[in-house]
């Protein structure tokens, strides 16, 4: 396992996580599986002997009991670990205030996550999505004042776009407030959307990009081929549609190199996968998760795996996402005057 620095913080966190919505498996959750707390706890173990240093979850993961679960595995290893959690969404409770980036939720729900996890603060809290009713300001001074009174010592954002990013580190900025060191999203070979923005953001802001769901929930772990069911048991097969897939076509075209890759190498496409984001700008962890013991170990040896220049270049061609305005104009006539957030996304394209 290596290591890499979370963002322009002095943190540094495992190329590989461990994600923990799995812990638990109730309500909506149910159908990415129901690991208790004994097998949360050998799934720990497991990660700790790689190498793995970063265990992520959120307050809405199975109404905290993913949360739960996490502090009660960690157990001893909770001082030589660092833990991230969420709060913003729905669902905490019934009551008008048990949602949103409020002030009153931020702190009220902040507290509760500490006494799930069973630890006296948090490394990283992060904000699971956009709130656009309630100021900023009101927000970020929340996390600030839960940094000065040691509950949390980073803050980092999740699921933002890229002005609503912007805003609020300009926001954290003018204040002298702890600004994002980091921003979790959703980016795999098969949506990369977060080309175009969130990544020339990260590098530019030097926010460090965290990767949820690196498999496309799935998708890109060579379990599904074309014109064959989702496989019993997997979330696909229990109506799990997240991420949505827009482009079937491209899909098991992404498949298809992802499969011959890996008989290259001997090893499985999930981890071609994981390695190939590895490789792109900002990210500074991929955060996996899985439903096995056995899922979980070949995730975890992605992070020894070297994808050469061809095969990079192969998994780039293929899923390569065409350029919108008004990056296609930029590329055209603006090439003499690009830095590194912009060639984040437009390098590829200049390479040709």
């Amino acid at each position: 396992m290596h290591y890499r620095q979370l963002g322009r913080s002095g943190l540094r966190v495992s190329a590989l996580s461990l994600g923990t919505m799995t812990f638990g498996g109730t309500g909506w959750a149910s159908p990415l599986g129901g690991t208790g707390v004994e097998d949360a706890r050998r799934q720990v173990e497991m990660c700790i002997e790689a190498g793995v240093n970063l265990f992520d979850t959120a307050d809405v993961y199975s109404t905290g009991l993913s949360e739960q679960i996490l502090g009660e595995a960690l157990g001893a290893h909770r001082d030589d670990v660092l833990v991230a959690t969420k709060v913003r969404m729905g669902g905490m409770g019934p009551g008008a205030n048990d949602a949103g980036s409020s002030r009153h939720h931020i702190v009220r729900g902040c507290e509760a996550s500490l006494r799930r996890l069973g630890t006296d603060w948090i490394d990283l809290y992060q904000l699971h999505e956009w709130d656009g009713q309630t100021p900023l300001e009101e927000t970020l001074a929340a996390l600030e004042h839960l940094v000065q009174s040691g509950k949390v010592r980073y803050v980092g954002a999740s699921n933002y776009t890229g002005w609503q990013l912007m805003k609020a580190l300009a926001v954290a900025d003018s204040a002298r407030w702890s600004r994002f060191a980091s921003h979790q999203i959703h980016y795999t070979l098969q949506a990369r959307d977060a080309e175009y923005e969130l990544l020339p953001a990260s590098v530019d802001q030097g926010v460090g990009v965290l990767v949820w769901s690196p498999l496309a929930g799935g998708l890109l772990s060579g379990k599904y081929r074309r014109d064959e069911a989702a496989p019993e048991g997997t979330r696909r097969f229990a109506g799990w549609d997240e991420p949505p897939v827009r482009d079937e076509d491209q899909l098991y075209a992404i498949v298809d190199v992802l499969l011959e890759v890996a008989e290259a190498h001997g090893v499985s496409a999930a981890q071609v996968s994981l390695a190939w984001l590895l490789t792109r700008p900002a990210v500074s962890s991929v955060i996996v998760g899985a439903r096995t013991d056995e899922q979980l170990a070949d995730n975890l040896r992605a992070a020894e795996l070297v994808l050469t220049d061809d095969e990079l270049d192969r998994l780039e061609q293929v899923s390569r996402p065409p350029l919108i305005y008004p990056h296609w104009h930029q590329a055209a006539t603006s090439t003499d005057r690009l830095g590194p957030a912009d060639l984040a996304l437009l390098r590829p394209f200049l390479q040709r």
